[in-house]
């Protein structure tokens, strides 16, 4: 086939979740893949991210029961850990997923896809074949993001590992400096620094920025309890590798960081340099704008051509998260399918084609030790965004179940509330095992749930949850 109803640039969560939605509402659908189908998230990112990281949490959790810590000698397997991650990306193969696609009855083209013209992608496979396909009602774009690497002399030509090659790494450095404080390099100091890596964190402005400072404060001091060195306001001016392999970054204080390996985790850039958006008067590289049903609009707001064009996932910059990309493709599939056919689109906020809440409730974990999950504003986002919103804080320590999950158990969970609405805008928690707590928030935020409702949501004893009732009390409720 050379035609089809939709055609969706990249394999990754988003993009196979548009197809399948598409097919299931009874539309053709392709998708176009140059690298592995599954995308970042399954070889590079979340699944095998979490496995480096599981095997350290559990062993922390064991060692703070004291019964169970005694059965517990030696330190972690790094080998074991490594092999368990390989497991989880599957090995770098995407038999698996390319099994499903044919299952859902999705058609997949491998080769780089580009926009040639009005709902036409141009394909151009591995041995340099371009096939053209063309689109009767749309054309998705969902080719993610890659990590961004900043203008620092010497960084490229010192091979400088992204989150991919730290991910996918075959060995354990013995010394790893990693440049940037945000997730991608808070997770990783915490997983090599388990394996056994001398790590050393360099965050030029702050450690998690975008949290409550209170859960960042958490997470700075774990880090360095484990003996990770963490400098906070250090700004690297250049990299070197010498003969010998030793990397040597140069800091603006004068100071050296020497590092068998260093990790560069500053941020992401869209991949949409190369993907035809000329073709449609915009510019390559950028960050894609959409309306609310993610349909591409161009610098003045306008829908680019007809409104063929969407772009869901990390390339529209909302919520740069594949839970929330998914999330997102659900509803581009939907709409796509009740446009084709003639069906009502619901627009409105909150509407099934509308992913309202990439705007006020995105959930997120952050897989250091302790966990921080966290759902909707922080004091600060709310301050910018016009919200007149009071934090109420209280001790993760001081609930009963906390003492269930071993000695000296620490944490801190708060909440938002906006009196004004009588409801919660925002929920954050650092501690062990918080990332299972998070969807009751999720669901309080998203669903505007009352204050005098939720005091009638009893928390189970004994079980951390039963800070949800310590959190209301301590508003006044």
């Amino acid at each position: 086939m050379s035609a089809y109803d939709v055609i969706v640039i990249g394999a990754g969560p988003v993009g196979e979740n548009v197809a399948d939605r598409v097919v299931r509402g009874g539309l053709t659908a392709a998708i176009v893949e140059a690298e592995l189908v599954g995308g970042e998230c399954s070889y590079w990112a979340c699944m095998p991210t979490k496995a480096l990281l599981r095997d350290a949490a559990a062993l922390r959790a064991v060692r703070r029961l004291p019964g169970a810590a005694a059965a517990v000698t030696g330190r972690l397997d790094a080998a074991a850990v490594l092999a368990r991650r390989d497991r989880f990306a599957s090995n770098w193969k995407d038999d698996g997923q390319v099994a499903w696609l044919d299952g859902a009855g999705i058609t997949l083209l491998r080769g780089h896809g580009r926009i040639a013209g009005k709902r036409t992608v141009a394909v151009t496979s591995p041995d340099g074949t371009v096939t053209t396909v063309t689109a009767a009602h749309a054309v998705v774009i969902a080719t993610g993001s890659s990590a961004a690497l900043p203008p620092i002399p010497g960084l490229r030509d010192a091979a400088a590992w992204t989150s991919r090659e730290a991910v996918a790494a075959d060995h354990v450095p013995a010394r790893l400096a990693v440049i940037g404080g945000g997730v991608v390099g808070a997770e990783m100091a915490t997983a090599f620094s388990a394996l056994g890596s001398a790590v050393t964190l360099i965050a030029r402005d702050s450690v998690l920025p975008n949290v409550e400072p209170y859960a960042s404060a958490h997470v700075v001091s774990a880090l360095e309890r484990e003996g990770v060195r963490v400098l906070i306001g250090a700004n690297p001016v250049s990299v070197a590798r010498d003969d010998d392999g030793t990397v040597r970054i140069a800091l603006g204080d004068g100071d050296t960081v020497a590092a068998d390996e260093v990790l560069v985790a500053t941020g992401r850039r869209p991949n949409t340099a190369d993907i035809g958006l000329d073709r449609v008067g915009l510019e390559h590289g950028t960050w894609l704008s959409v309306d609310e049903t993610l349909r591409v609009v161009g610098p003045d707001g306008a829908l680019v051509d007809d409104g063929w064009l969407y772009a869901a996932g990390d390339v529209n910059r909302r919520a740069l998260v594949t839970h929330q990309g998914k999330y997102q493709a659900r509803a581009v599939g939907d709409v796509i399918v009740a446009r084709a056919t003639g069906a009502d689109v619901d627009d409105a906020p909150w509407g099934r084609h509308t992913p309202t809440a990439d705007h006020a409730a995105v959930p997120q974990v952050i897989f250091t030790d302790p966990e921080i999950a966290s759902v909707g504003h922080t004091v600060a986002s709310a301050a910018a965004a016009g919200i007149r919103a009071r934090a109420v804080e209280y001790d993760l320590g001081a609930v009963a179940g906390a003492a269930l999950h071993g000695d000296g158990y620490a944490g801190r969970a708060s909440i938002l509330i906006d009196d004004s609405a009588d409801r919660i805008v925002g929920f954050t928690a650092v501690g062990p095992d918080v990332a299972e707590m998070l969807h009751a928030a999720t669901i309080a935020v998203t669903a505007e749930v009352p204050l005098d409702r939720l005091w009638h949501a009893v928390p189970a004893y004994p079980t951390v949850s039963e800070v949800w009732l310590r959190l209301l009390e301590a508003a006044g409720r």
